[in-house]
């Protein structure tokens, strides 16, 4: 077993302590969900040590006033908007289509949980599933080229805790089968996300590219419209800049150098559980298969061929 990768930073730490002391001058980033919850923050940190920084959202209006905000509060007028549906494969292939040059850092984001019935897409994949993984999964292998002409790119996957209430249902990915349950199908999706990062590294670190995910903590957000709230305890919530922390961590910090295919909270690696733990801390072990990454990585290719 590796050792786990343990950093000076912790629980409450927050984004900009973490990027302390970094420049990203001449770097390019894509956050997506960018005008929302921790994506606001993490778009900001990454515009204060000057990178340039594409916000790709849904709702472009709610994209352009934040833009402004950031570029307002970091002096930093490189913060663009771009157009993005995840839910919508026609949304990503337009996006990929029109960005041009490279691309330094990934930040897969975005997300939504717990829906209460069953919706599905327009090619009939399970929601969550379709805009927390498939989105992401489509979006990362259409930049593929941008990544590797950065000469050494980072993508961050933002999963969840909740990737302990479920592995990924390879014979029933949409639910067609198994009752539709909200926070298995939001489990399911999460665990997507981790072995996104894991397949990720393995094909492309030989071009510098690497990928890890995390789990960012509970804040309150718009994440929790579907849940009547965030439940908690008050002492392990995470303010948005504490909540960003993990995400910029990944993103730019020298302490990842190289490193890829692993799954942090609280800004350090986690310990990899083989049960679902009463404080939710930890990794499942089956999100960080290789086989099921693979085998995800393939049925994926599959879906968006």
């Amino acid at each position: 077993m590796q050792e786990l990768l343990k950093t000076p930073f912790g629980f409450s730490s927050t984004a900009d302590e973490v990027m302390q002391g970094i420049s990203l001058r001449g770097k390019r980033a894509i956050v997506t969900g960018g005008s929302s919850g921790i994506g606001i923050e993490t778009a900001r940190v990454l515009a204060s040590a000057g990178a340039e920084v594409t916000l790709a959202v849904r709702n472009t209006e709610a994209g352009h006033k934040v833009a402004a905000e950031i570029q307002a509060a970091t002096g930093n007028p490189n913060v663009l908007v771009a157009a993005l549906e995840l839910s919508d494969q026609a949304s990503i292939k337009a996006f990929v289509a029109a960005w041009q040059g490279p691309l330094h850092i990934l930040i897969n984001n975005a997300g939504i949980m717990a829906l209460p019935e069953r919706t599905a897409s327009p090619e009939g994949w399970e929601m969550q599933f379709a805009t927390n993984f498939m989105g992401h999964f489509a979006l990362t292998v259409g930049l593929h080229g941008a990544l590797a002409a950065a000469g050494g790119a980072r993508i961050v996957s933002v999963s969840s805790n909740g990737s302990l209430f479920a592995p990924v249902f390879f014979d029933d990915l949409h639910f067609n089968f198994i009752p539709y349950d909200p926070f298995l199908a939001y489990g399911q999706s999460k665990s997507a996300d981790v072995l996104l990062a894991v397949e990720a590294t393995r094909r492309w670190a030989s071009e510098g590219i690497y990928a890890n995910a995390l789990n960012p903590g509970a804040i309150a957000t718009n994440l929790q419209k579907h849940t009547g709230g965030l439940k908690t305890p008050p002492e392990r919530r995470k303010n948005p800049a504490q909540g960003a922390a993990t995400t910029i961590l990944l993103a730019a910090s020298p302490l990842l150098e190289g490193i890829g295919g692993r799954y942090f909270e609280d800004c350090n690696e986690a310990e990899t559980v083989l049960r679902r733990p009463a404080d939710y801390r930890g990794v499942a072990a089956y999100a960080l298969d290789p086989a099921n990454a693979e085998r995800l990585w393939n049925a994926a290719l599959e879906l968006i061929a």
